[in-house]
């Protein structure tokens, strides 16, 4: 009888450790990737924070842009998997708001979700969309006043399989971040 026993519950052990691997491993490799991805836009957000501000002491929209770009490294590959988009937004008087300076840089081909000037890209409004809080700050302040917005897009790649075998993993492919100084 125990011979049968155990004749009959031979490779039980085996299916169940497979099992218990295959789950362990799609945990791991997940936390793994959305750690990644916490992770980049943290340093994203740092970033945007540290372009704004910049931009708002008076560095060259341009030079923002570089350095955004350089302070990325390798943390994030904007230089290829990147784009930084440095904006200055002007109130121009009448409860107006305007586009009047603009950089972008990067690997990537994006469009401000501020508003661009003519002629930046595909964009032809110098109209700014900003959220209401800024609009207030920026129309209660004197005409010609500025508020600088960083925006950066990141396309992102994961380092597992994960993604392959669960689609719709909750991974975005690309992220977004912006800042208003």
């Amino acid at each position: 009888m125990k011979a049968k026993i155990n004749r009959d519950e031979s490779g039980q052990a085996l299916v169940e450790l497979s099992f218990g691997l295959l789950m362990l491993c799609i945990f791991v490799f997940g936390i793994i990737d959305f750690g990644r991805g916490i992770y980049d836009v943290q340093v994203m957000k740092n970033l945007v924070g540290e372009g704004s501000s910049m931009a708002s002491r008076g560095t060259p929209l341009a030079a923002t842009v570089s350095v955004v770009t350089a302070d990325a490294g390798r943390d994030i590959h904007i230089s290829t998997q990147g784009c930084v988009i440095a904006t200055q937004v002007s109130n121009m008087g009448g409860g107006s708001i305007q586009v009047t300076g603009q950089a972008s840089g990067g690997g990537i081909s994006c469009t401000s979700k501020v508003g661009c000037l003519s002629g930046q890209g595909s964009c032809h409004s110098s109209s700014a969309t900003l959220p209401a809080a800024a609009v207030s700050a920026l129309t209660s302040e004197v005409t010609g006043s500025s508020i600088y917005v960083t925006e950066i897009f990141y396309n992102y790649t994961t380092i597992t399989p994960i993604p392959a075998l669960l689609p719709g993993s909750g991974l975005p492919a690309q992220f977004y971040s912006v800042a208003y100084y």
